[in-house]
């Protein structure tokens, strides 16, 4: 199982190394750079509304799906009859709570009008994710590999026509944007769902309200989990939006250097998709699971760490090189936002492994907690310290969910303490700070400064065996990680 977690691995970054990155640094980043910081302030803003409740599209299903597939594939024809009509159902709950909320808020309708086409992106979002939980769930991992960046990839073809395609004559607009975004997710939704209408074979779409109570019942601490998670990872910029006077501008700051964290939080969302499906298989066959949490842990953990530590000492080089504007005040920001990835990248783990073993009420309780810490934390800090008082609300709330969630695993799994794993991970951070400050003391040019924190790191880890690329090859020729 883990050397097909590399290969497949291996395999899924590539494809979105290959897509995702211009996505987010091309074009989302050229649309920030085209229009005004208040405009993609309110937008972003509002994305961010969007997803407060897109639980409410899902409730769990698509966990609880995924989970259930890969342990019983032959229950996908029956749970993908019953579940898509109610997918739909949910939509339009979805829809009506968002904008009773929106109109609370007192959103006027320039921003509803924004908030329509928004809403109706987080349905098919929502909608893809469910319909590619069925893919992962048989172990056609290359297969969801190709698909996790259809609709990125169609969004650069669209996007990339109105920004530097000279076919229009008028100014490009936020509103192409988000149409964009819209006709791709279509798109996308449409091949997956007879993709998996042919996996599936027999199809009867109806609801079946005793199904559909079943699933509720089973998945609503799912439900819960994501709706409290997702509070406290999109809050931010909406309290930003809401408790000042200049909401959109900050968010536009907020934006700009959370920028770098959401590209770097894809790696992270790729390896959460890519472990669930195997966590619970290898639970279920009672295999060892310590390995690939140390061999996943590693593997993300450390380059989070190097990113962290290079954007700490060049972020003003970093966002002057991305933007045009106010790089001065988020370049402050980025380093934050950056540690807070370190934390939020083990949580990929370990979170992950704790839903794969369906320890869920220990899960609603901590991010629960969470939310209610970021929240009081946003609200202390935020008329204090505006966008950078949001960037440590977050990175403290995330460094202390995932402490927690590593005590829980430790104890539920009842995993041995790999000692010597852990003092040479301390030697490798503490080697590595050093040299990061000696770096900064002797002035080094950003390629040159980042290539030897690189070169650091991998020459520290390599002598401490905390990146043991005997094992990585071990992997490749053999079934079982190498002793």
């Amino acid at each position: 199982m883990q050397r097909k977690f590399i290969i497949n691995l291996g395999f899924l970054l590539l494809i979105n190394f290959l897509i995702k990155p211009f996505w987010i640094f091309g074009i989302d980043r050229t649309v920030q750079n085209t229009v005004t910081a208040e405009e993609y302030g309110t937008y972003f803003a509002l994305f961010n509304f969007s997803m407060l409740f897109n639980i409410l599209l899902d409730l769990g299903i698509t966990n609880y799906n995924n989970r259930n597939i890969s342990q019983h594939s032959q229950l996908l024809s029956k749970y993908f009859s019953g579940i898509i009509a109610f997918k739909f159902m949910l939509a339009i709950v979805y829809f009506i709570v968002t904008f009773i909320t929106g109109y609370v808020l007192g959103y006027n309708s320039e921003r509803f009008y924004l908030m329509v086409f928004l809403s109706l992106n987080q349905f098919l979002i929502s909608f893809i994710q469910y319909l590619r939980s069925n893919i992962s769930g048989l172990q056609l991992y290359m297969l969801d590999s190709l698909f996790s960046v259809l609709d990125k990839t169609l969004m650069i073809i669209f996007c990339a026509v109105l920004l530097w395609g000279n076919l229009f004559s008028s100014v490009f607009t936020l509103h192409q944007f988000v149409y964009a975004q819209f006709l791709a997710y279509l798109i996308a939704a449409i091949i997956l769902f007879i993709t998996v209408y042919k996996k599936a074979e027999k199809i009867y779409l109806k609801i079946n309200l005793p199904f559909l109570i079943i699933i509720i019942k089973q998945t609503f601490p799912y439900a819960l989990l994501v709706l409290t998670m997702t509070f406290y990872y999109r809050m931010d910029v909406i309290m930003l939006d809401y408790m000042l006077e200049d909401g959109e501008y900050q968010s536009s700051l907020y934006a700009q250097a959370y920028r770098l964290m959401d590209a770097s939080n894809q790696i992270g969302v790729l390896f959460a998709g890519l472990l669930l499906p195997m966590f619970a298989f290898m639970i279920k066959d009672k295999k060892r699971l310590d390995k690939l949490v140390k061999l996943s842990f590693s593997l993300l953990f450390i380059p989070a760490v190097v990113l962290a530590l290079i954007t700490y000492i060049y972020s003003s080089q970093i966002m002057t090189a991305l933007y045009e504007n106010n790089t001065l005040e988020s370049s402050l920001i980025l380093p934050v936002l950056m540690f807070c990835f370190v934390a939020i990248a083990s949580t990929y783990i370990f979170g992950t492994l704790l839903t794969a073993n369906g320890s869920l009420k220990q899960l609603n309780i901590l991010a629960t907690g969470g939310m209610v810490i970021n929240i009081l934390l946003n609200w202390l800090m935020i008329p204090l310290y505006k966008a950078y008082g949001s960037a440590l609300a977050s990175m403290i709330t995330q460094f202390l969910i995932v402490f927690i969630q590593i005590i829980l695993v430790v104890k539920i799994f009842k995993f041995q303490i790999n000692y010597k794993y852990l003092i040479g991970l301390f030697i490798f951070l503490i080697l590595l700070i050093i040299s990061v400050f000696i770096i900064q003391k002797l002035k080094f040019d950003l390629m040159l400064g980042i290539s030897s924190i690189i070169l650091i790191a991998l020459l520290l880890g390599l002598i401490l065996r905390v990146i043991n690329l005997k094992q990585m090859l071990h992997l490749f020729l053999n079934r079982e990680i190498a002793e």
